[in-house]
């Protein structure tokens, strides 16, 4: 029997939001040059994967965090599974800004919620972290106890890990990217290539 992660991975693969290109690499808005992309927003277009998806976050924050209070999503993409998640959970709900509006009353943090409270923050996609290290930024200078931050999918790259033991934040995915091995059937040119990029991702002559 597969587990969820494992069906979340495939679904994903089938309606192509995971590509893999070792010979043409996708651009990141980091402007890291990578074989792989992952387009988690395909996945609320197929209500059956969102629901797993929601399901599965649920899970981890169940078992890791139970004593959450509220649940945070990033913007865009981590709002529409951060509000399935914190339904699931009956529990109130934030969104965070990339920055803050130039308007009205300026904020950052979208949404009620007290000083104090106990969040978790959802994620689409773990890369180098720092766009969700912003969010944990934002609500600690808020007033919130950040538990943790959970999220679809990681690209399991070391610097990653570093940027989030530096923040002294922890962070759980649904699948990572050695998960994706054996579904997609990668030959072992294209595993190698794979692995040899994940040790340095901003090296171009690879």
């Amino acid at each position: 029997m597969k587990t969820r992660a494992q069906e979340i991975l495939k679904g994903l693969v089938d309606i192509q939001a995971i590509s893999i290109n070792t010979k043409t690499p996708f651009i990141w808005a980091s402007g890291i040059k990578s074989p792989i992309y992952c387009d988690n927003r395909k996945s609320l277009g197929h209500y059956l994967l969102r629901k797993n998806i929601a399901l599965g976050l649920e899970a981890i924050i169940k078992k890791s965090y139970p004593t959450v209070d509220i649940i945070g999503g990033t913007a865009t993409a981590g709002i529409p599974h951060g509000t399935s998640v914190a339904d699931l959970l009956e529990l109130p709900f934030v969104y965070f800004r990339s920055k803050p509006k130039d308007h009205g009353t300026g904020s950052v943090i979208e949404g009620d919620f007290q000083k104090g409270q106990k969040i978790v923050i959802i994620e689409d996609l773990i890369s180098t972290g720092g766009s969700v290290l912003s969010c944990v930024d934002y609500a600690r200078k808020a007033g919130f106890d950040v538990l943790g931050v959970v999220a679809i999918f990681g690209y399991d790259l070391e610097q990653a890990t570093e940027n989030f033991k530096i923040a002294e934040v922890e962070v759980q995915t649904i699948a990572g990217f050695n998960d994706l091995y054996t579904l997609l059937n990668l030959s072992d040119t294209q595993q190698e290539f794979m692995d040899i990029w994940r040790k340095n991702p901003k090296d171009s002559s690879i």
